[in-house]
């Protein structure tokens, strides 16, 4: 499993579908893109700038439930993609007990937001999906070292948004099934 970072919510051009972005913390920094529903993307929209409503939504009384029976959501973990749908696995404990509760990612990452749990992919997934996106190096007079080259997480985004509007679906092969978000 690869520890990965939320990078945010984005509506993919020109198909107006949200986008969940997801990236490695470590290692080569593989984005992992997954198109999600725009209540989803809402949800996770609203978990990541803490806003709430007169009333629980659906990811927010998830996680007053999971508080309320002293249950903790210990991770989230992207770990499948079959027929462009990706799957996701909860692992919660209750007490001593530990369960595994299949969710969408989108669902899954929004409830990670709210209860700051870490986030996972599996390798399979990001050999699959996931896109190293080139950042250009920046030159220094002052540091011939080039591995202190700060990377800005603005600039990774836009050339990820740049990557986005020039893909097109042929790009990943033949795809059999259903074209559903995730």
């Amino acid at each position: 499993m690869v520890e990965m970072e939320l990078l945010g919510v984005q509506v993919e051009m020109p198909s107006q579908s949200p986008l969940m972005l997801l990236r490695e913390t470590a290692g080569s920094g593989r984005v992992l893109p997954v198109v999600i529903d725009t209540p989803e993307a809402q949800a996770i929209y609203r978990g990541i700038e803490r806003i709430r409503v007169a009333r629980p939504l659906t990811h927010d009384l998830m996680a007053a439930m999971l508080d309320v029976l002293g249950a903790t959501l210990v991770k989230v973990t992207v770990t499948d993609l079959r027929d462009r749908t990706f799957f996701a696995e909860m692992e919660v404990t209750i007490g001593s007990a530990t369960h595994t509760i299949s969710a969408r990612p989108s669902d899954a990452v929004a409830l990670a937001v709210r209860a700051e749990t870490p986030i996972f992919a599996s390798e399979e997934v990001l050999d699959a999906a996931g896109q190293i996106i080139e950042v250009p190096e920046e030159s220094s007079d002052d540091d011939d070292d080039d591995d202190d080259v700060e990377v800005d997480p603005d600039e990774l985004l836009d050339e990820f948004k740049q990557f986005l509007d020039e893909v097109q679906p042929d790009d990943f092969g033949p795809v059999a099934g259903s074209s559903d978000p995730e």
